[in-house]
């Protein structure tokens, strides 16, 4: 192989891009990344060069040259900026470049400020759905209009390719949705990738099915660790929801009992994974009841929660149960991440990519065993039994009445 991609890396995180964009052939140069955890995992794993600091405080001219580059060297600038800074757009009104450098910019600011001084040949940012749909369009917005202030001022050419993507629609075992921005330094416009999975009710011919969360974990064995028990006031509950279901079982429009309300409470309380359908969406920073949970009602280990994020068997993430829930969480499944590379690489490089399947997808494996058997609901909770009126729709809920009445 020839010399490697070079990647400028920002909101690392436990790696989920770099990680996808390294089995497409990319080397990271420099990662930055804060959360102690985070770091922690990264140097366990790689030797990437990385500087454990606010980016915020990291000068656009000491990223590159630890990264050993010059400004306009770099293939990719990737990242995922927390959401925060979307409240922040109207300050962004103007679209004047020079505000990039002003000590109160938020985090996607910061990205865009390593943009205009790196000048890498292309960029991905990814995020929250609602990176696109808050506030209607303002997210996207303030990118667009930075974007035209930074060619403006450097004299680059960058363009902005959007797209809300599925994971399990592209082989990862999970029903996972964020949005993904990609451009050019030259103008080239980025086209997003078709579905290659579908489930079986709507699938054509020439599509696989999805991958299901038996295919990532189903050979692993059982873990009965005391930090994966469920606690709190609703663990008795979770062995008597069937497998792929939540709460919703228990009301008068599910199998269940009547305990609640439908549509009275979160989708991931008491949600759990069926072996015969991806996974739900991995959360960072799950309540007690909040899930999704395992078939055999227990919490995700770390190695199940890393299969079903499409990271490497033999990259260890470090920390506690909370921390690594948090790192997963928050990632990118790798095997997207690959995918996107696999496509950069082809459209904005001009450079050939492998056919094949990608690298970091699970295998199949059959046959699926029949869904753990269903408890019944211990008595402690028949005195929820009873009428409970569904959710009255979008804000009449009980924390709208509760607002109105004080």
């Amino acid at each position: 192989m020839g010399r490697r991609r070079k990647v400028i890396s920002l909101y690392t995180g436990a790696g989920g891009l770099d990680l996808g964009f390294e089995a497409a052939g990319f080397e990271t140069a420099v990662a930055v990344e804060m959360d102690t955890d985070a770091v922690a995992t990264i140097r366990s794993n790689r030797e990437w060069p990385l500087l454990d600091r606010d980016i915020h405080d990291i000068p656009s001219r000491e990223l590159l040259d630890v990264a050993g580059l010059r400004a306009g060297d770099a293939h990719l600038l990737i990242g995922g900026p927390p959401c925060q800074p979307f409240s922040k757009s109207g300050y962004w009104a103007s679209g004047d470049a020079r505000r990039l450098d002003d000590p109160r910019a938020s985090t996607l600011e910061a990205f865009l400020r390593v943009l205009r001084d790196a000048q890498p040949e292309s960029f991905l940012l990814e995020n929250v759905a609602g990176l696109a749909y808050r506030n209607k369009d303002e997210g996207l917005t303030l990118l667009r209009t930075t974007l035209e202030s930074i060619n403006r001022s450097v004299g680059t050419s960058y363009s902005m390719s959007v797209a809300l993507l599925k994971a399990s629609d592209f082989g990862v075992p999970q029903d996972r949705e964020r949005v993904f921005i990609l451009g050019h330094r030259e103008g080239k416009e980025f086209a997003f990738p078709k579905p290659t999975h579908a489930s079986d009710e709507d699938r054509p011919p020439d599509i696989e099915p999805v991958h299901t969360a038996w295919d990532a974990i189903g050979d692993l064995e059982a873990d009965d660790s005391p930090e994966l028990r469920v606690t709190g006031k609703w663990a008795d509950l979770l062995p008597s929801i069937p497998e792929g279901g939540n709460y919703l079982h228990h009301t008068d429009r599910g199998g269940g009992a009547a305990l609640f309300g439908w549509r009275r409470r979160y989708w991931s309380f008491l949600l759990k994974l069926s072996k015969s359908l991806p996974a739900w969406t991995i959360t960072a920073q799950p309540g007690s009841a909040i899930g999704p949970f395992h078939w055999k009602n227990r919490r995700l280990s770390m190695r199940e929660l890393a299969r079903l994020q499409t990271f490497p068997d033999d990259y260890e993430i470090v920390g506690t149960r909370t921390a690594y829930q948090r790192q997963l969480g928050n990632a990118v499944p790798s095997a997207l991440a690959e995918l996107l590379a696999r496509q950069v690489i082809r459209q904005f490089m001009g450079g050939r990519v492998p056919a094949d399947r990608l690298s970091l997808l699970p295998t199949r494996r059959m046959p699926v065993p029949e869904p753990e058997s269903v408890a019944p609901v211990p008595k402690k909770y028949h005195h929820l039994i009873g009428d409970h009126a569904p959710h009255p729709g979008t804000g009449r809920g009980y924390a709208a009445s509760s607002r109105e009445s004080t």
